[in-house]
């Protein structure tokens, strides 16, 4: 044991990029918890050694660079599904990204050393996860955020419990993560001290709180259909794959008994055809559908039947004259609701889109130098008004998060306006083998979180029913073509994060901050009894 403090303080920089990598295991799909908890604990006494701010604040970016770009790794798989930009670029993109992303844990151990230098481990441990908490908020905002991989993360449970998330309805996903950094310093601390007893006690409990089982489950109270296709991502943008596709995803939608209300969902990316009158009709010809908008709903209103409701991803276009001639200058990433008799509901566009995924920023400047947009088009998706309860009358009041919005903690329901569940359709073809599995435990913390359901459909997998607990009730993996039929789960009372958003983030960050006043009043009133 001596010898790792040893290693440690001998090669700090190696040291910050080794726990760094660690750090990331605890992640899905491996999942090593203890790893990850291990790594923050001799992170955190790593950071407290330095002598000085400038090198505390290297460690702490060293340490997110290569924390993030495990975590990320997934992001260079989307460089292989398109032909505008080398695919080797993805290798590059992602560590890039890391070195943006690793200046929020490294402001947050520079704050925690230059207010807590000298006074303990554990007054430091109190402070850095108080700064945590900022740095993760901050940076699922600052530049338009991106709030992927929340320290958090690690700590939910197998599919059938929630584990240590299960606190995230009376903390949110930020302050938790400045929680699960505290008690990875306190880990420390008492190893250090070699107080073994106490070490051992909170292990215990920390691993008691990852298998603690879940609270008994409620019934559901509305049929629901969920659809996987397995569209691959090499073919669903190929035009003459597009009718294969709908017959696919059609066989899988159909009633298996009479219903009185249904409700079926389809993936982001579920419909091939553009399902709205009033584009010019060249939009229309290369589609399934006969170039005839009419056509495509009708028989989508066919094959779901009487009494149900589709909610499908979709594109809608925004159509405006340039030059003389209507063209589409802009599309929605949007959601759809359609009825058996084709008749199209009220519309919900993405609002969280992805940089360089579904616009280009900078457009102007970044297009003439040969960078492009992964998704392919050459014109932007234009941002939707954000989170809305959406009511379909019998079928609930549904909230709409489309992919990559589920990820954002405190932005997902529509607050005063509280639906009955969450469809979160998504096109997690492009994530290799690591972002559906981190995807996936994103939406089920955003459930947590929220109590409320999350229905996740999508075009490859993972596809789940995820109740308001967390627990995955059904699930489909990926690389399958598969339909899940089941009962929406009812939702939960509003938990305290419901109600309070991230003013609750904001409470624990001082209550932390307090705690570290508190801490270190204490070590002052002792060291003063013991000189």
């Amino acid at each position: 044991m001596d010898r790792i403090p040893e290693f440690l303080q001998r090669h700090p920089r190696w040291s910050a990029l080794l726990l760094g990598l660690i750090s990331a295991t605890g992640f899905q799909p491996l999942h090593l918890w203890p790893a990850g908890l291990a790594a923050m604990a001799a992170f955190v006494w790593l950071a407290y050694q330095q002598d000085s701010g400038k090198r505390a604040f290297l460690l702490g970016w060293l340490f997110g660079v290569a924390h993030f770009t495990l975590t990320n790794n997934w992001i260079a798989t989307a460089f292989t599904y398109q032909a505008e930009m080398p695919a080797a670029l993805g290798w590059a993109a992602v560590p890039l990204l890391s070195l943006y992303l690793a200046v929020w844990p490294a402001l947050a151990v520079l704050a925690a050393w230059l207010l807590g230098r000298g006074r303990g481990v554990g007054v430091f441990a109190l402070l850095l996860g108080a700064f945590w908490i900022a740095a993760e908020w901050l940076r699922s905002w600052v530049f338009t955020g991106y709030a992927w991989g929340p320290f958090s993360q690690m700590m939910l449970g197998d599919w059938d419990r929630p584990g240590v998330a299960g606190l995230l309805p009376f903390m949110g996903s930020y302050a938790l993560s400045g929680l699960v950094v505290t008690l990875a310093g306190i880990f420390a601390l008492l190893a250090s001290t070699r107080r073994w007893k106490g070490l051992g006690a909170v292990i215990v409990i920390v691993t008691a709180g990852m298998f603690w089982p879940a609270p008994e489950a409620e019934d559901g109270f509305l049929p629901l259909t969920l659809v996987q296709p397995n569209l691959r991502q090499e073919e669903l943008d190929d035009p003459s794959k597009y009718e294969e596709q709908f017959q696919r995803i059609s066989a899988l939608s159909e009633p298996q008994r009479a219903y009185s209300r249904r409700l079926v969902l389809w993936p982001e990316s579920g419909v091939p055809d553009y399902l709205r009158d009033g584009y010019p009709q060249r939009y229309y010809t290369q589609m399934t559908a006969g170039g005839d908008p009419a056509f495509a709903r009708f028989r989508i209103g066919r094959t779901i039947g009487e009494g149900s409701l589709l909610l499908t991803g979709a594109v809608d276009l925004e159509i405006a004259e340039v030059e003389g001639r209507e063209r589409a200058v802009g599309a929605y990433n949007a959601i759809t609701p359609i009825d058996a008799d084709g008749n199209l509901g009220q519309r919900y566009a993405k609002a969280h889109l992805v940089p360089y995924g579904e616009y280009l920023p900078m457009r102007a400047l970044l297009e003439p130098l040969g960078m492009s947009r992964l998704v392919a088009g050459s014109i932007d998706f234009i941002p939707g008004p954000g989170p809305q309860t959406i009511d379909l009358g019998a079928y609930g009041q549904a909230g709409m998060q489309i992919c990559y919005e589920i990820v954002f903690s405190g932005e997902v329901a529509e607050r005063g306006n509280r639906p009955d569940y969450i469809f979160n359709p998504s096109n997690d073809g492009w994530f290799g083998a690591w972002g559906p599995p981190q995807h996936l435990a994103q939406a089920r913390m955003r459930a947590i979180e929220e109590g409320l359901p999350v229905l996740r459909s999508t075009t490859t997998g993972i596809s789940a029913v995820i109740d308001a607990r967390g627990v995955l009730r059904s699930h489909i993996g990926r690389d399958k073509a598969d339909r899940i039929d089941t009962l929406v789960p009812p939702p939960a009372v509003p938990t305290w994060f419901a109600r309070l958003g991230h003013w609750l983030t904001l409470l624990w960050g001082v209550v932390l901050l307090a705690g570290s006043l508190v801490a270190m009043g204490a070590r002052h009133r002792y060291l003063s009894r013991t000189t």
